[in-house]
């Protein structure tokens, strides 16, 4: 252990080299802070860097994925595909980083195991489980959304004898697929892409479905040179529809009322949106489909029909339609011949409703009807989402105070970027912000330049204490919870409200109100309220 006039003093420290992580550094360095990041993997990336299972990709429009910051960054990268892979993705950070030269500013193999406030020198002492120390004035957190896997609570699961692996930590050394048996444990968004990219590879494909979710198609396609020259010569205007949008996405929902429509009518539209690319099924839709449950229930029963055209046989197209939610209640996995995969003779469905997986086994998995031999296992069983980081690390603030006891039975924050008891500590990517339901670039850059422009004031102000009021947290805390009790997210288990059967403490459905759901547009308002009147519920000092 070094002594401790040798450990490292920063201005800022950032945990987390992903998409945010690499934008505030980017910023700090501007501001000519001394700042570093912190990463436990070995590269940046994040989410990129990680999931690297085959059919990986986002869902938003390439164009409204990257950084928005320079035009000059937006001019001179080409995206090959209206929704990028993830090679792809992962060069354009790499892009960006060298472009920059912000990797001098990263620290790899950094695993964050605590964090504490230390009062009277009005510090942050960050810790690392190999020993290493950090003190900063403030700690920026850039912790990834979904990037705690879990796995399912079966037995045996360390006794499979093939290889097995969650879609989080799919083997950078290729994956010999070709003939041979797979099981895929889950039908989320990871799960739905690895199965449409390798059911025709694989000798059989198994999926075992516990919760199907309404899918719908991405229409991806790629980027012809004239449309490359379009996206070029819009730059302005695209950033402006995201900033206009509710989502931070060019979608905007129909400026026509679901009630001013006949039937007919609306069959004809949904026809049309069906078939469009990516989150238009959604956020193109009629306004009341997302907020009233009969509106919600007539587009839910178009969709299951289009799943029954889709399937060939009846009853593994029953098996696929959701029964226990709406459409858009639940994160809507966007696919590529989804549905057509089980239209071929190699794919089967275990309804895991029926036949509950009793045990892992050396050679596959044991159901309650039956045992299946695999040669390999993947996991696409989702994440200890929105808190689950935070939750690795010992985060402790005034008083002792714990984080992880302060957030037990939910999380307490001001604007999704700050906890009261916790001072210096900003949230970059954290519970009850627009980075949880919007198009998540466009919402992180919102986050980081507020913080960087409170960040410009403290120091002008020679202030050395920040801290979100106990009050303005509460108020904020009821801001989320309305909005949240007018969405229909509020109707179903998920990863929104806090439900994880995979994770103990997490599967009774105890509500937890981790997205805002207030819009981007209200979120960037409110932000700009509180800077405009002296960073109103914080106490600076």
């Amino acid at each position: 252990m070094k002594p401790e006039h040798d450990f490292d003093h920063y201005d800022a420290v950032v945990v987390g080299a992903g998409v945010c992580g690499i934008y505030m550094i980017y910023r700090l360095t501007k501001l000519g802070l001394k700042a570093t990041v912190l990463e436990k993997s070995d590269g940046f990336g994040g989410t990129w860097h990680h999931n690297r299972y085959p059919g990986c990709r986002f869902d938003s429009e390439s164009y409204t994925y990257g950084y928005t910051f320079d035009p000059e960054l937006f001019a001179e990268w080409d995206w090959s595909e209206h929704f990028a892979s993830q090679p792809e993705t992962l060069s354009y950070l790499r892009h960006v980083v060298r472009k920059y030269d912000l990797e001098r500013h990263m620290r790899f193999n950094c695993d964050v195991t605590s964090a504490s406030w230390l009062e009277e020198r009005r510090l942050w002492r960050v810790c690392l489980r190999d020993g290493r120390t950090f003190h900063a004035r403030f700690v920026f957190t850039a912790l990834g959304l979904l990037s705690i896997p879990t796995k399912p609570r079966v037995e045996g699961i360390d006794q499979f004898q093939g290889q097995s692996f969650h879609t989080y930590d799919w083997p950078r050394e290729p994956v010999e697929l070709k003939g041979k048996r797979v099981a895929v444990i889950g039908t989320g968004a990871s799960g739905v892409q690895v199965i449409s990219e390798i059911a025709g590879e694989v000798e059989s494909l198994t999926v075992f479905q516990r919760r199907p979710n309404w899918c719908a198609p991405l229409q991806n396609g790629p980027i012809e040179k004239h449309q490359q020259e379009r996206i070029k010569a819009c730059y302005e205007s695209i950033l402006e529809r995201c900033r206009q949008s509710a989502t931070g996405f060019i979608h905007r929902s129909s400026k026509t009322q679901f009630e001013e429509t006949t039937p007919e009518e609306r069959r004809a539209f949904w026809e049309k949106l069906y078939y469009s690319p990516g989150f238009s099924k959604l956020l193109g839709n009629y306004l009341k489909v997302l907020t009233d449950l009969d509106a919600n229930a007539e587009f839910s029963d178009f969709v299951a029909g289009k799943i029954r055209e889709r399937v060939n046989d009846p009853e593994t197209a029953e098996k696929l339609i959701p029964k226990d939610h709406g459409f858009g209640t639940r994160r809507v996995p966007l696919e590529t011949r989804y549905y057509e995969a089980y239209n071929r003779d190699n794919v089967s469905l275990v309804d895991l409703i029926e036949t509950p997986i009793e045990r892992i086994t050396p050679k596959g998995i044991r159901t309650t009807q039956t045992e299946y031999e695999f040669d390999i296992i993947v996991y696409a069983t989702g994440f200890d989402a929105v808190t689950g980081a935070y939750d690795q690390i010992e985060i402790t603030g005034t008083g002792g105070t714990k984080l992880a006891d302060k957030w037990k039975d939910g999380p307490e924050t001001y604007l999704g970027l700050q906890t009261s008891g916790f001072p210096n500590f900003i949230f970059l990517v954290g519970p009850q912000s627009a980075s949880t339901s919007t198009n998540f670039p466009r919402a992180i850059e919102e986050c980081v330049d507020w913080a960087i422009d409170l960040l410009s004031y403290v120091y002008e102000k020679e202030y050395t204490r920040v801290e979100a009021q106990a009050e303005a947290e509460g108020d904020w805390v009821e801001h989320v919870k309305k909005f949240f009790s007018e969405s229909l997210l509020s109707t179903t288990k998920s990863w929104f409200t806090g439900y994880n059967s995979n994770l103990a403490g997490h599967e009774s459905g105890k509500l937890r109100h981790y997205v805002y759901t207030g819009g981007m547009r209200r979120y960037r308002e409110r932000l700009n309220e509180v800077a405009k009147n002296g960073y109103s519920g914080f106490v600076l000092d």
